[in-house]
């Protein structure tokens, strides 16, 4: 057979082979989220793509979305670790949202596609991921993280990228602090107010309750220490004493006993015990405490980072089937934006289940990210710095409905978004105030909101 009549057969039989390894290869690359929840409709039609988390060399997942130059927006949440419970129904919200832009228009002419990550509540598992976001995928924006540590891990991350991040659930004052430095170059916000009001409300609560000596045990990171150290200035400030003051109660986040921690914190019969916890960890803690029978007469005050129905039922049953943590009371941000009830509407219809805490502010983060991009007519994360303030603040016309907003924006109109979690205003150190809910546990274990507290 003459040669180039062989390498002409040869060429034609080769070239199915390859096109069928490449369409295997392209199919073989969607893959799911490993993480607690099954991706809902709402995720699946919003040109979303889960990604496995914290592996900062995979390669994203290609949507029809995110083959052009339309805005690309990752979330960064817990839906494994110790703030699973509360960071699941959170990560819910975020597809919602971008569901919600997609059908009246998108952004800039464009779907917006969703990229999620699970953070695993762990600051090295968040900072790989948020790598893969901004070095990998090139998103312009991301939702996270809720946890604190997680949250200081991402944002050099995210600020050397030039990608906007906006946390729904991470108080720590330390943010604050470097923001005022300068240290983020505008890329970042928080849609949930710092624990510098948080603490502030909850050190009124306990006065307000009659307490006058307390004793205060947290997680030992920036958000449990944070926290404690301005509840111990708020509280002093009302008259009150902290009996551990000297020698603070803080604790491994990643131990797996907790005697001596349970032991110190309750020691000095106190009124009340300030417990500043995450929900798996925390857990441990108060049941050791009461293993040790050291919780009788002392109220135990909690506050966001347990705010879980899961939680009293992780704490457990006395002996004669009673919760350990019935009687209990905390805070937790709340949420009482002018767009909260069309929210509630649309969440529980899809998800068939109750706004839980920070899935408003979740939502917030998102639109916030949606709305900025539209208002500076670009897809980057320079644009929606340059525009963030300015859609959620005033002046403008104040606007609750997302779609509206962004039909708004469109024609060159100023707006004041109105979120779910409250007005989302938000200062030149990416703050928000904020309202607080006091709620407690009941007899039966659920929680309850019992009314509200001011930071002053």
């Amino acid at each position: 057979m003459p040669i180039l009549q062989l390498k002409t057969k040869l060429t034609l039989a080769i070239i199915p082979l390859i096109a069928g390894f490449l369409t295997t290869a392209c199919q073989s690359t969607t893959t799911n989220n490993p993480s607690a929840t099954t991706p809902t409709p709402a995720a699946q039609n919003a040109a979303t793509t889960p990604t496995a988390a914290a592996t900062p060399t995979a390669a994203p997942t290609p949507t029809s979305a995110a083959t052009g130059n339309g805005l690309k927006i990752g979330s960064l949440l817990p839906s494994t670790g110790d703030l699973a419970s509360i960071g699941q129904p959170m990560i819910a919200s975020v597809p919602l949202l971008v569901q919600t832009v997609n059908k009246c228009g998108g952004v800039n002419g464009q779907p917006v596609t969703l990229i999620s990550e699970d953070d695993q509540t762990k600051p090295e598992a968040g900072a790989a991921a948020m790598t893969k976001l901004a070095e990998v995928d090139k998103v312009a924006g991301v939702v996270g993280s809720f946890a604190s540590s997680v949250s200081s891990a991402a944002v050099d991350i995210a600020a050397r990228n030039k990608v906007m991040l906006i946390s729904p659930g991470s108080t720590s004052p330390v943010f604050t602090e470097r923001a005022k430095k300068g240290d983020f170059q505008g890329f970042w916000a928080r849609t949930a107010p710092p624990d510098t009001y948080q603490a502030q409300a909850l050190a009124k609560l306990a006065s307000e309750k009659g307490f006058k000596r307390v004793s205060t045990v947290v997680i030992n990171n920036d958000y449990g220490v944070g926290f404690e150290k301005e509840f111990v200035r708020a509280f002093k400030a009302l008259g009150g004493t902290v009996v551990n003051e000297a020698k603070p109660t803080r604790y491994d986040p990643k131990a797996t006993t907790f005697e001596s921690e349970a032991a110190a914190a309750f020691a000095g019969k106190p009124d009340a015990v300030v417990a500043v916890l995450y929900a798996e960890t925390g857990s441990l803690l108060l049941k050791s405490a009461y293993e040790q029978g050291l919780m009788k007469g002392v109220t135990v005050m909690l506050t966001d980072g347990v705010y879980s129905p899961e939680f009293p039922q992780q704490v457990g049953k006395t002996s004669d089937g009673k919760f350990i943590l019935a009687s209990a009371i905390g805070t937790v941000p709340g949420a009482n934006g002018k767009s909260l009830a069309e929210f509630t509407k649309s969440w529980e219809e899809k998800e068939k289940r109750p706004v839980s805490a920070y899935v408003p502010h979740s939502w917030d983060a998102a639109a916030l990210l949606a709305l900025a991009a539209q208002a500076s007519k670009s897809n980057t994360g320079e644009g929606i710095k340059s525009k963030i303030r300015e859609v959620a603040n005033a002046p403008g016309e104040e606007v609750t409905d997302v779609c509206k907003a962004l039909e708004l924006v469109r024609q060159g109109k100023d707006i004041n978004y109105q979120g779910a979690s409250g007005n989302v205003d938000i200062d030149e150190n990416g703050d928000v105030v904020g309202s607080y809910d006091v709620w407690s546990v009941l007899d039966d274990g659920k929680l309850k909101v019992t009314g509200k507290v001011s930071p002053k």
